[in-house]
């Protein structure tokens, strides 16, 4: 039998999916210990039992300045602007992506400034939304809607398109108005497109709040990772991108069981 037909079962694709990430810990484990042996103070790659250890601080230990628990205070605002940011952007998506998808009025209206909007690099615009809203909360999750909701729209604007039309004709047939064929055509199957953009948007909507952070903030997990790097505190900054990572995989993962639970008849072209 060919290998391209040859299925791993459960529990090897469980173990071959650990796998890479054992490796990657075990080499790191060598390389630390090497460093280490040589040079005792070297800070470029620390222990995993000094790494431990410092969570350990930041998440059981209030800060003597502030009185927080650093690890979760830091997670909280994160979260906070991520999921503003993030919300705002599928809101925007769904209203305006669905009218521009279904009325060609409004395509013909949007369809070219959103297009020309979502070439801008966003972190362009960071220094102009410092300018006019500050450096409070509204500039970090205005990059994160400027940065995500375009992209977004135009996906959610795409997949309307691709209902079929013959749809669109048999509702009309039988009577049905914009609104009807809206709510009733459309909404239901743009859901779960909505859901696999919001996936993709995630990531970029990470690496704008940590740029925003690094930038201009008093708190956040950017503004840790870039306030601590002064000191080499690679005990500090891998543990935060481990669980900056972590914390992205359980939002990909949450929305993946989302949308087959709530859309369990969708089936993506591609996988995700």
């Amino acid at each position: 039998m060919r290998i391209i037909n040859k299925i791993p079962g459960r529990g090897l694709t469980a173990f071959l999916a650990a796998l890479p990430f054992v490796v990657m810990m075990v080499a790191y484990a060598i390389g630390s210990h090497a460093r280490l042996s040589v040079n005792p103070a070297d800070k470029v790659l620390p222990s995993l039992v000094q790494m431990a250890t410092t969570m350990k601080e930041y998440a059981f230990v209030q800060d003597k300045r502030t009185g927080d628990y650093l690890l979760w205070s830091d997670t909280a605002i994160s979260l906070w602007r991520l999921g503003s940011g993030l919300s705002i952007s599928v809101m925007i998506s769904l209203v305006v992506g669905v009218l521009m998808g279904f009325i060609p009025w409004i395509r013909a209206l949007l369809s070219s400034f959103v297009a020309a909007f979502s070439l801008i690099p966003p972190i362009t615009v960071l220094p102009i939304l410092f300018i006019l809203v500050g450096l409070e909360e509204l500039s970090k999750i205005a990059l994160i809607v400027i940065g995500t909701a375009p992209v977004m729209l135009r996906a959610v604007a795409l997949g309307v398109k691709e209902i079929p039309h013959e749809m669109i004709i048999k509702a009309q047939t039988l009577g049905a108005s914009t609104w009807q064929m809206l709510l009733r055509i459309v909404l239901p199957q743009i859901l779960p497109k909505l859901i696999i953009a919001t996936r993709f948007a995630l990531i970029p909507a990470w690496i704008f709040l940590i740029s925003a952070e690094a930038i201009a903030a008093t708190s956040g997990l950017g503004y840790r990772i870039f306030l601590v790097r002064r000191f080499l505190a690679m005990d500090v900054i891998l543990p935060y991108v481990a669980w900056i990572t972590l914390i992205a995989w359980l939002m990909d993962t949450a929305l993946v069981a989302l949308q087959k639970r709530a859309f369990p008849w969708f089936q993506p072209d591609r996988p995700t």
